[in-house]
């Protein structure tokens, strides 16, 4: 195994793409997935087959069950560690891992990563993580490793992240003091520690962060340098053929239709700043559903200018707040919402009233997003 990575979403899906164009073999865990559980483990950009992950489930539980005291695994323990069993005994060059909340106390930060990654310190997953900036930065930091390369995109990263990093040692790169990048309408350009990459193109990703992300990722990429080497074309290739279903994903088709799993007011406000950069659309239509235990107003609030029909949903999750409370939300700022008792109804409603030169937000949670993904699928066949 060469180089161990660990990060979120979007960031991984930029590191696999541009190994996967310069020939190394990839693994990589994400999670959640939005339809089937093998999204989670890919090698070479293939899911990992049902043969493979049951039988690395049988190898976890029998490990567990050789205990003399077994302990009791939650969801993700298990299912992490049946796919880094799968990792381990596959011959890979570079393996991704992203982390599911925080970062101390994960799942995945049993291993020490030679790259870590974050990328934005916002105000989510308040109750286990803390409900201020620079409490979750100390633990999105707890990934960080002693003389181990640390990156973080945040163009105002709390003090408690870089005092974190100082105390252990780690090899520390923040966005704008250890690299940079500048763009315009047609190309964009990174500066970091000695090395200039100038007339790069836009990444496939689309939305207002992806920038953020990809900087961070050629910062990594060029730290790790003497270990898994990559060229400037690899970049290009890379950012040109990424791929991550559900992150500001436009469909093809009409009406137009956004997925995006935003679920905090962060994610939101980045969400908004996108749809506000796209072509003229004469009406926009919402079909939200989130978690109860989420900053609904402030994932609602950077929308409500932009959104003229909001559909809310029941989610298929005890988490979920009910579509009625989100439509009870809606109308205390003088919006009005229908309410359904799952995404592909208020789906199949809202693509009933829309134009064809209207659009069809969905987002506020994964369950949104893959139950809209799952109808389109099952109306497709």
């Amino acid at each position: 195994m060469g180089a161990l990575f660990r990060s979120k979403g979007s960031t991984c899906a930029f590191l696999e793409s541009i190994l996967l164009a310069a020939g190394y073999k990839v693994a990589c865990h994400t999670s959640p997935h939005l339809l089937r559980f093998n999204e989670r483990a890919r090698m070479n950009g293939a899911d990992v087959s049902d043969a493979d992950l049951l039988k690395a489930f049988e190898r976890v539980e029998q490990a567990r069950c050789r205990l003399s005291d077994p302990p009791t695994l939650t969801y993700f323990e298990f299912t992490t560690l049946a796919i880094m069993d799968i990792f381990a005994n596959a011959s890979v060059d570079a393996v991704i891992l992203e982390v599911g909340m925080g970062g101390r106390l994960d799942a995945v930060n049993i291993v020490d990563a030679d790259c870590a990654i974050v990328t934005s310190i916002d105000l989510d997953h308040m109750a286990y993580l803390g409900n201020t900036r620079e409490a979750i930065a100390f633990e999105k930091a707890g990934i960080f490793r002693t003389k181990a390369i640390a990156i973080c995109a945040d163009p105002m990263p709390p003090t408690s992240l870089i005092n974190h990093a100082n105390a252990i040692g780690a090899d520390l790169w923040l966005m704008g003091k250890d690299y940079s990048f500048t763009g315009d309408q047609q190309q964009w350009g990174w500066t970091g520690r000695g090395k200039r990459f100038s007339g790069l193109g836009y990444p496939a990703l689309r939305g207002a962060n992806q920038l953020l992300n990809a900087s961070a990722v050629i910062a990594a990429l060029i730290a790790l340098h003497d270990r898994l080497p990559v060229s400037a074309q690899d970049i290009r290739n890379g950012l040109a053929l990424v791929e991550l279903p559900g992150r500001f994903q436009v469909l093809p088709g009409r009406p137009t239709v956004v997925l995006d799993v935003a679920h905090n007011p962060h994610a939101a406000a980045t969400l908004a700043e996108s749809i506000e950069a796209m072509a003229y659309h004469p009406y926009t239509y919402a079909v939200f559903g989130a978690m109860a235990d989420k900053d609904i107003d402030g994932v609602l609030k950077p929308l409500l200018n932009t959104v003229d029909y909001w559909y809310c949903t029941d989610l298929p999750t005890p988490r979920a707040a009910s579509a009625s409370d989100l439509a009870k939300r809606l109308r205390a700022f003088n919006k009005e919402a229908l309410v359904f008792m799952d995404p592909g109804a208020a789906y199949q409603a809202a693509l009933d009233k829309a134009g064809e030169g209207d659009r069809i937000l969905v987002f506020g949670s994964f369950y949104t997003v893959s139950g809209v993904m799952a109808y389109r699928n099952n109306q497709a066949h």
